[in-house]
């Protein structure tokens, strides 16, 4: 062989490997984000989730892939955005702050990891077996805000203790509904209050909802949590303020927002929580084996500037065991 010819088949080969590498090298991971809510007014538990992921060593784009699918607060697409992460063969499905989402993966999958953020209580839900022992391909964060619907509630009682008429804004849609109904009325006939339950499963409804509080001369407002009302946390806290209606929320994004008094869960808490267990999957750990995890603690905040546009002078007592005041 000609010393010309040998150079140019070494260096045709040398050219050639780096692509033929690259070639070989596994696929990332890919991760199906799925929601029933919005992409935008979900950024702050997209990024609460990114940061769960990088405590396990993953970050977006660099040794992992997330493939985001947002219903945009249409049930009915929840099965076909399920569906779809199937066929696409992710590695694992979450669902940090979405039970509707939790269960439409779960009828879509028994091979694929789930992993949720849930209010709801996940045993009674379907979604595991139990909690110390999940079971099946399902585990996930669950942060009891059906639990606290009873605490919320006399919290708002506390607030506003001459109320009279109380009422509870749910979106029919949500498997939350029912216990959360229950356990309202239950805590309100303890407070020896009524309370009306009214209905909202979309912007009009919200809109709706408010105008029927005024005409019901409704003095107290309890939000159930529905990712619906996170997306649209803002229409909601301004119709309060503008109805000078006393409202309690189950996340503090509310009270960011102008809300007057929220409890719950640290939010960026059980979303990075999520996106741990995410993260200990990829490495291999099985969901029948990661334990549903709970909080251990509760946030109360309260937004001093909102109680004093809607007139309310609120007790020393209740300020001082305020986590926050927002001035």
């Amino acid at each position: 062989m000609r010393r010309r010819e040998f150079i140019g088949l070494v260096g045709g080969a040398a050219t050639a490997w780096p692509f033929a590498a690259r070639a070989q090298q596994p696929a990332l991971p890919v991760i199906g984000y799925f929601s029933a809510g919005a992409a935008e007014p979900s950024a702050h538990t997209v990024s609460e989730f990114r940061k769960g992921l990088a405590e396990t060593g993953y970050a977006e784009g660099l040794n992992v892939q997330i493939e985001y699918r947002w219903a945009n607060n249409q049930a009915e697409r929840l099965s076909e955005l399920a569906a779809d992460l199937v066929r696409r063969r992710v590695s694992v499905i979450a669902t940090p702050s979405s039970m509707v989402a939790a269960v439409a993966a779960k009828a879509a999958t028994t091979a694929i990891p789930i992993v949720f953020g849930t209010g709801a209580d996940p045993v009674k839900a379907g979604l595991v077996n139990s909690l110390n022992r999940p079971g099946g391909n399902v585990t996930g964060v669950s942060y009891m805000n059906v639990e606290l619907v009873p605490k919320r509630l006399g919290l708002l009682h506390e607030l506003v203790p001459k109320a009279a008429r109380f009422a509870m804004l749910i979106n029919p849609n949500n498997p939350l509904t029912e216990p959360a109904i229950r356990e309202a009325q239950a805590a309100a006939a303890a407070m020896d209050r009524p309370i009306e339950v009214l209905t909202a499963d979309n912007t009009e409804a919200i809109d709706a909802a408010f105008a029927s509080f005024v005409q019901k001369r409704i003095e107290a407002l309890l939000v159930s949590p529905d990712v619906l009302f996170s997306n649209r946390r803002v229409q909601l806290v301004t119709l309060a303020t503008r109805h000078l209606l006393p409202a309690i929320y189950y996340a503090r994004d509310f009270v960011e927002a102008g809300g007057l008094i929220s409890y719950a869960s640290r939010n960026t808490e059980r979303e990075r929580q999520v996106g741990v267990y995410v993260g200990r999957i990829l490495k291999g750990e099985k969901p029948a084996d990661l334990p549903v995890m709970q909080p251990t603690k509760f946030e109360l905040i309260i937004n001093l500037s909102t109680a004093k546009a809607l007139g309310l002078e609120i007790s020393p007592t209740l300020l001082a065991r305020a986590d926050e005041v927002i001035e």
